[in-house]
């Protein structure tokens, strides 16, 4: 049998209980489980995988939620020029591991090696052979961080601000890479790996590579540290072209979860209520991402965004009429996608 669904006013009762009052408050008795939410987003990516997966990359990245009241936690970002939310994302592929709110007067990586403390020590419960990459720009590349990594077998390919440093021991490269320039007339870029340490933030010595490009308009050299091995040039421009820039796509991710699933709806006054609002809109991507992996395999929507699935499949108009024995639910013949809703109907089917 299924169960209750929660009425708008249940869930207004979640948003306002107060963490450790609510058996005290006559109205306000609901409160949400913060650790079992984040245990159960991890929990259903491992749940969809049939076997352990030899490797799994992690990405992190924090972005910009603008807020427009006198909410609780308010501050403003000189950079995105807003009073804002700084929210933390993490993802494995199209997996929303972890969805945390944070106020913006912080650094941008905060509370990230927290988390990924968590994510991985749930991880290795079930998978203990998997390797683990972590994956991020440079707002995560901290001591710290990459300490852990290190000290507790999960490799990492993250971003560094480039410096006056770095640029020198890229310069023959770059000179390289001008004349080969002006020579094709077209933008060329070559890649270099080698060790380095900072002045004085890193413990350790460390695996650079650097991306030497140049264009007409110029020099545009990228460098990232990584634990990943790397002999070579060639395996210097895989390490950063194959993984290191399709860190891109997690972005996607994040857009859809912000713009088509309303996890920038977080206008409550307290920080704990918006953030159960982006847990509702986290598990409200966990679902559609379940119905795009299974549902639509194998349609000409697998690959559809959030925003597409709902304006196409979920935002249909229907005639419901429920008998004593069923529920009936008429749809019109001339739905243009009634194809791809009934081939997701036989999927889900199929797997249950």
């Amino acid at each position: 049998m299924g169960q209750f669904l929660s009425a708008i006013s249940t869930l207004n009762r979640v948003e306002l209980s107060r963490s450790g009052e609510a058996s005290k408050d006559r109205y306000r008795r609901i409160e949400l489980s913060s650790d079992a939410v984040d245990e159960l987003l991890v929990d259903l990516f491992v749940e969809s995988h049939a076997d352990e997966p030899e490797e799994i990359i992690l990405d992190f990245d924090a972005t910009d939620d603008p807020i427009h009241g006198r909410q609780e936690g308010r501050f403003f970002h000189g950079y995105y020029d807003c009073y804002c939310y700084m929210p933390l994302y993490i993802f494995a592929g199209d997996h929303l591991l972890s969805a945390r709110l944070r106020m913006s007067n912080q650094d941008g990586a905060a509370g990230s090696l927290e988390e990924l403390q968590r994510i991985v020590a749930q991880l290795r419960t079930r998978w203990t052979k998997t390797r683990i990459i972590v994956r991020a720009d440079s707002g995560f590349c901290r001591n710290g961080f990459l300490d852990w990594c290190e000290e507790n077998g999960v490799d990492y390919v993250i971003g560094l601000a480039r410096n006056a440093r770095l640029e020198s021991e890229l310069e023959d490269h770059l000179l390289d890479a001008e004349d080969l320039c002006e020579s094709f007339g077209r933008k060329v870029a070559l890649f270099h790996c080698f060790n380095w340490r900072t002045i004085d933030s890193w413990s350790r010595e460390r695996r650079v590579i650097g991306k030497a490009e140049c264009s007409r308009k110029g020099r545009n050299p990228r460098f990232i540290v990584t634990s990943l091995p790397c002999d070579d040039h060639h395996e210097a421009e895989r390490i950063y072209r194959d993984i290191y820039c399709q860190r891109g796509e997690m972005e996607n991710r994040i857009k859809e979860q912000q713009l088509d699933l309303f996890a920038d709806r977080t206008s409550a006054h307290t920080m704990q209520a918006n953030q159960i609002r982006l847990y509702f809109s986290s598990i409200a991507y966990v679902l559609v991402d379940a119905l795009r992996r299974i549902g639509l395999k194998g349609t000409e929507a697998e690959r559809a965004q959030c925003g597409t699935i709902r304006l196409k499949l979920l935002k249909i108009g229907a005639r419901v009429r429920v008998t004593c024995r069923r529920i009936w639910i008429n749809m019109s013949s001339a739905c243009p996608y009634k194809d791809i809703f009934f081939a997701a109907w036989r999927n889900i089917c199929a797997t249950t």
